[in-house]
């Protein structure tokens, strides 16, 4: 009798690889240009839940595999279920899932290779930081299927001004790497080659600062920014006077009198 022949398992359309503290996603479905798909979206939230709960990541970083970062939705998908109820819940699913990358403790870096359009731009909006490739480009591009990007919109709009983000929602025109940073989309932008190595470093600066005041400090920032002048400062203040107390500031402000590096113990 002959062998069964040998089946695989089809790879995920998630990947995570854990190294120094970091934990790495990948986007994997390069043939659909890691559209965000109702699976995808699951596995995302799945993801980051998981993380967000783990002390031994300090920070995060997104990626897609293949030729691009994230082309946005699945239209396809869409198109083949385009009842209300899925479609609304698949945009809830889609802004839960932004939401989480704000609110989880950890620091969340876009690499950003190829394009990212529409869904794609709002989720580097979304992370905290975002280091792209020279040839990325970027689109909330939408409105050229007929589609307003509404939700792309809310991300992009607290990242650049609002006049650049008007103009890219209106027109679903392309930016270039140098362009999203000089609006204020992405961080950082270097050549192709070194896109790795410069996401890298700066995941690995952030996880080598204290937990403790990184995870305060995110919240901080996220809460205060939707808060009026006076009540900002008074999150802010409070939040300061919390940090002191944790075990790692007294270490790091012992280290600095004592001209010495500290070594951090907390979360």
């Amino acid at each position: 009798m002959s062998a069964n022949p040998q089946t695989t398992q089809p790879e995920s359309i998630l990947l995570r690889e854990d190294r120094e503290g970091v934990a790495m996603l990948t986007l994997n479905r390069p043939a659909q240009f890691n559209s965000l798909s109702q699976a995808m979206l699951v596995e995302l939230q799945k993801a980051l839940d998981a993380i967000a709960g783990d002390a031994n990541v300090r920070a995060v970083v997104i990626a897609g595999a293949g030729k691009a970062f994230c082309a946005g939705h699945d239209l396809k998908e869409m198109r083949a279920k385009r009842e209300p109820g899925f479609i609304r819940g698949l945009f809830d699913q889609c802004s839960a899932m932004m939401l989480t990358l704000t609110r989880m403790p950890q620091p969340v870096i876009a690499r950003v290779h190829g394009i990212a359009t529409a869904a794609g731009c709002q989720l580097v909006s979304m992370c905290d930081l975002a280091v792209a490739s020279e040839t990325a480009r970027f689109a909330t591009s939408g409105i050229n299927v007929g589609l307003f990007c509404a939700t792309p919109g809310v991300g992009l709009s607290r990242n650049v001004s609002r006049k650049h983000a008007m103009e890219m929602l209106l027109t679903g025109d392309f930016i270039d790497a140098a362009t999203a940073m000089e609006y204020g989309l992405v961080n950082r932008v270097v050549a192709a080659q070194e896109l790795d190595q410069a996401v890298l470093d700066l995941a690995r600066a952030i996880a080598a600062k204290p937990q403790v005041a990184i995870a305060a400090g995110k919240r901080m920032f996220y809460r205060q920014l939707e808060l009026g002048f006076e009540d900002a400062y008074a999150l802010a203040a409070e939040t300061m006077a919390c940090n002191m107390m944790a075990e790692d500031a007294a270490e790091g402000i012992d280290a600095f009198i004592g001209k010495r590096s500290p070594i951090w113990k907390g979360r």
